[in-house]
């Protein structure tokens, strides 16, 4: 396939931690599970057809967590794309366990998270993880047990850099000065900024911007407003715009929509083609969060 036939590669690249390059646009594994990340999903064979199509389309950064299923989005991983391509790059997370619909819990103990990263290295088929993400701080833990235990896998060889999600700057500052963060990972979308700070300072200090929820753009898809006028300027969908926006918004960001459906894949992947004007990009962001 040319490079002209692979939409993700217009996103751009980046570098995480200055020297794991990544597409911009890339892949959230969450939805290939089934309802609330539990379970098996519906239909595994489309699972893998739409992992092996992200590859197809020129996604080059996948993420993961270990509660998605439990395991299973890591192991779908690997059965689509194992051996993989040399610069496919898949991060994956632990320190939040989901026994339930609706139940999250965070777990931080040094002993619970070494193990998490060696059953992912297994589940993943990897000797190594490339970015391995902190699913979220643990409050009944100290920062710098978490953290650590963190750093003394990165020594071991077993993980190359490390990611929060879910956190404050002062908290992304406070883990810096045990080992360095190249990603974060917050809630952040066209409607809901409220991640901005972490954002802004991510962009000043070279660190990635992981969006979870990318796609809502809740009440401003209403028929005649900016966003679904621009829309249809584009000829694009308002979920194509806002991931369009995140885009521009910022280098750091790392766009990573999710489906389970190859259809939707392609559509969410030709958002990276969409270029804003100057003014669109001022319009979508003066929206009313």
């Amino acid at each position: 396939m040319n490079p002209d036939q692979r939409p993700a590669l217009a996103a751009g690249r980046y570098a995480l931690g200055g020297d794991l390059t990544v597409t911009r646009l890339g892949f959230g594994s969450k939805h290939l599970t089934g309802p609330g990340a539990l379970g098996a999903p519906e239909d595994p064979a489309e699972a893998v057809r739409v992992l092996r199509r992200a590859a197809d389309l020129g996604v080059t950064f996948i993420d993961t967590a270990d509660c998605y299923g439990p395991m299973i989005a890591e192991q779908l991983i690997r059965k689509a794309l194992h051996p993989y391509p040399d610069d496919l790059v898949i991060a994956t997370k632990a320190g939040l366990t989901h026994p339930g619909p609706g139940q999250w819990h965070p777990v931080g103990r040094p002993e619970y998270l070494r193990r998490q990263v060696e059953l992912s290295l297994r589940n993943l088929g990897l000797e190594r993880i490339d970015l391995f993400q902190l699913h979220r701080i643990d409050p009944l833990v100290p920062l710098v047990d978490q953290i650590g235990a963190l750093r003394l896998l990165q020594e071991e060889g077993k993980i190359r850099h490390v990611g929060l999600s879910e956190v404050s700057v002062e908290e992304v500052e406070a883990a810096a000065r045990i080992t360095p963060i190249v990603s974060v990972q917050n809630l952040y979308n066209l409607t809901d900024r409220t991640a901005e700070p972490l954002l802004d300072h991510a962009t000043r200090h070279g660190i990635g911007f992981i969006p979870w929820f990318p796609l809502d753009t809740g009440r401003l898809t209403r028929r005649n407003g900016p966003l679904a006028t621009l829309a249809r300027r584009h000829g694009a969908t308002p979920s194509q715009l806002a991931l369009a926006w995140l885009l521009r918004r910022s280098p750091a960001m790392l766009p990573i929509p999710g489906t389970s459906r190859v259809a939707h894949l392609e559509e969410n992947t030709r958002a990276a083609v969409i270029a804003l004007s100057d003014t669109e990009l001022a319009t979508l962001t003066a929206m009313a969060v």
